[in-house]
């Protein structure tokens, strides 16, 4: 199943991953003005696609519109970015436990256990040999998977929403987590975490797998606290560099 960035025209697209990469990466700060015609002259994009972008990221809560025009970007507490992981953890347990009433084609649950093994592998060798970019990107396969097992495109859509704020997202803390060996342990649990959310759907526990997907994104909050009181980390996480103050 194609994401909601998937479906929208290529020039929209790239407008929409411009502003979101000025913003995430730091090169424009919370408060900063972002026009129409700037945005459009350092993206090299026309205004049409950009003026589109600029609306999108203020749905999505990143931007906010300002009375004499154009959108500033926005600051976030640690409360805001706590709230965010709260809530994708109950749309994601939401996902689990709609998934698991109505029941998932064995072939998307054994293409799921398969992507489990994988992830055993990943996880159960020596800190020194573990291999990050495999682990992120299995686990993105993952969650994107969950995210589309109920069969809902409602509930998909409002993943995608909270998740495109960076800090929110299940691989979030992943780059930072790659140089905190304490934080290591919590991806060993992150694992255990999929293979019971799997089974509960497997088994059509829609409760238990409920429970189980909204402890998992809880993890995130446990790495956010680390990582701010290691303010040296932040810029491995993107988007924590909007936290005001």
């Amino acid at each position: 199943m194609t994401s909601a960035i998937d479906r929208i025209a290529p020039q929209s697209v790239k407008a929409i991953l411009g502003v979101r990469n000025l913003v995430f990466s730091g090169d424009v700060g919370p408060g900063e003005r972002l026009s129409e015609i700037t945005v459009s002259e350092r993206l090299g994009l026309s205004r049409t696609p950009v003026r589109a972008a600029l609306a999108r990221l203020e749905q999505e809560g990143i931007l906010e519109a300002i009375p004499s025009g154009g959108y500033a970007v926005r600051a976030f507490t640690e409360a805001d970015i706590v709230d965010a992981i709260e809530l994708r953890g109950v749309l994601e347990g939401t996902a689990a436990r709609l998934a698991a009433e109505r029941g998932v084609a064995p072939a998307k649950l054994s293409a799921l256990n398969g992507l489990m093994v994988e992830l055993d592998a990943i996880v159960g060798v020596p800190p020194e040999a573990f291999d990050f970019p495999a682990y992120i990107s299995r686990n993105r396969e993952f969650h994107d998977a969950l995210k589309g097992l109920a069969g809902s495109a409602m509930l998909r859509r409002e993943i995608e929403r909270v998740t495109s704020l960076p800090f929110a997202g299940p691989s979030a803390f992943l780059d930072a987590q790659a140089e905190i060996p304490e934080c290591r342990a919590s991806l060993v649990v992150g694992q255990a975490h999929h293979r019971a959310i799997l089974n509960a759907i497997e088994l059509r526990e829609g409760g238990r797998a409920e429970a189980i997907a909204r402890e998992h994104a809880r993890l995130a909050r446990q790495n956010l606290a680390f990582v701010i009181e290691n303010r040296k980390l932040m810029q491995k996480v993107p988007g924590l560099q909007l936290i005001a103050g």
